[in-house]
């Protein structure tokens, strides 16, 4: 199969990264899932394996279109989520958590505004789309609807989705999550928060470009830090 080398390559990403949604409190059991897109396939996570058991021949294989291609497992609930995000923006890969700080914000806000400027990496305060069920068109479209312009969604009552042009990338970004989820919960234990403006936002952004944040000497572009 065409993509052979970088498939095998990518489900063992994928199951490597699985091992550390569960460790980092990302997920737990085998809730969230994670996706890559190689060419015209989408590999992603199967339903219902806990990720201490997930070995690279369950990763499942799809096309674009939904068909599977090679799955010994049943994708992903989430597979429509994914599906929808991939064809909407430029993502390379996909992540969608059940972390307990952004479920809990999920629950009580309609954003998350821009308590630190490290929320420039996701795009900008994060839109909490309005609740649906899971692995519904619906979700998919809800899902969709919060991402423009961002890189990052809170799904009401669920959980976060992260894009990428890696699988470490988008990874990266439901860290940041789940670390800003944490910090606006936090400030509003000792009062009202000041939120960046969106002036402040955008200086940040500017001087991230010129100062190439997040690049190395030897490498290229990677997911600014500061």
């Amino acid at each position: 199969m065409e993509f052979g080398a970088e498939l095998r390559a990518t489900r063992e990403q994928l199951v490597s990264f699985g091992a550390r949604l569960a460790a980092d409190g990302l997920a737990v059991g085998a809730a969230g899932n994670l996706s890559v897109r190689v060419g015209d396939l989408i590999a992603i996570t199967p339903s219902g394996i806990g990720y201490d058991e997930v070995t690279p021949s369950d990763i499942c294989l799809v096309t674009l279109a939904g068909d599977e291609v090679e799955a010994a497992e049943t994708p992903s609930s989430e597979l429509p989520m994914h599906l929808a995000v991939y064809g909407a923006t430029a993502a390379a890969a996909v992540v969608h958590t059940h972390s307990a700080e952004v479920v809990a914000l999920s629950a009580t806000c309609t954003e998350l505004p821009a308590v630190h400027y490290a929320i420039t990496s996701l795009g900008g305060p994060v839109r909490v789309a309005g609740y649906v069920r899971f692995g519904s068109p619906g979700l998919a479209d809800a899902a969709v609807a919060a991402l423009a312009g961002r890189q990052a969604a809170i799904l009401q009552n669920h959980g976060a989705i992260c894009y990428g042009a890696s699988l470490p990338a988008a990874y990266d970004r439901a860290v940041l999550l789940e670390w800003l989820a944490r910090v606006y919960r936090l400030a509003r234990g000792y009062g009202e928060p000041r939120i960046l403006s969106q002036g402040e936002l955008e200086e940040v952004s500017a001087e991230a470009r010129r100062r190439r944040y997040g690049e190395r000497r030897s490498q290229g572009p990677a997911l600014p830090r500061r």
